[in-house]
């Protein structure tokens, strides 16, 4: 069977028929580790934008990623990033932080969208349209190019996480929780850079009453 042909700017194409102009696609990364802030990025493509190849983060190389970052920075007709740390995550919930980290992404661009596409999240009450996309980043451009804005800058924070702390490993599982990071975190305690209501971190500290030992 012929694999369907999906056009990922089929929902830009559509809103450019309706008189729209400045379309932003946003996505976020990093929900699932238990370290670090979520990342989110906004991006306004210019119409009948092409990069062969291009698609949701999750399904690029780091290596094409990398190449692909700076480029979409470039052509971009504006672009944000929005960074929400783990101390927020905390205390407003991972969905909310993801939700923030969006707006302050569109809000971060050097120009307003008219119409905001998202990877399936509501923005209620945003000043400009929103329509949410299940599983946007796969199939509009703009939320794909996000999602590698997103990806990138969040991966950069964590390699940066690596260096002041090398202990945990970071660079190689970019804060996910991997078996190996679950071993290191149990070695030597969170830091305070982790999401101190993700499970895995809250039993550790309630096991050993170790919240006394956040390294600073």
């Amino acid at each position: 069977m012929k694999k369907e042909v999906v056009d990922l700017l089929f929902y830009e194409k559509e809103l450019y028929k309706e008189g729209y102009h400045f379309i932003c696609g946003t996505d976020e990364a990093g929900r699932g580790p238990l370290v670090g802030p979520v990342v989110a990025a906004a991006v306004i493509l210019p119409e009948n934008f092409e990069l062969e190849g291009l698609t949701d983060s999750k399904k690029l190389s780091e290596k094409k990623r990398e190449t692909f970052f700076p480029i979409i920075k470039e052509k971009a007709i504006a672009y944000g990033i929005g960074i929400v740390d783990a101390k927020t995550i905390d205390e407003i919930n991972i969905y909310e932080a993801s939700r923030l980290a969006m707006k302050k992404a569109i809000d971060d661009m050097k120009i307003a969208p008219d119409y905001v596409l998202t990877d399936a999240m509501p923005i209620p009450g945003y000043k400009v349209p929103v329509k949410p996309i299940i599983h946007g980043d796969a199939l509009s451009l703009s939320i794909a190019a996000a999602s590698v804005l997103a990806k990138v800058t969040r991966d950069h924070i964590l390699y940066e996480l690596d260096k002041k702390y090398p202990e945990y490993e970071l660079k190689n599982h970019k804060g996910y929780p991997t078996k190996r990071h679950l071993e290191l975190l149990k070695k030597y305690g969170p830091t305070k850079e982790y999401r101190f209501t993700y499970k895995p971190v809250r039993d550790l500290i309630s096991e050993g009453d170790k919240s006394e030992e956040v390294h600073s």
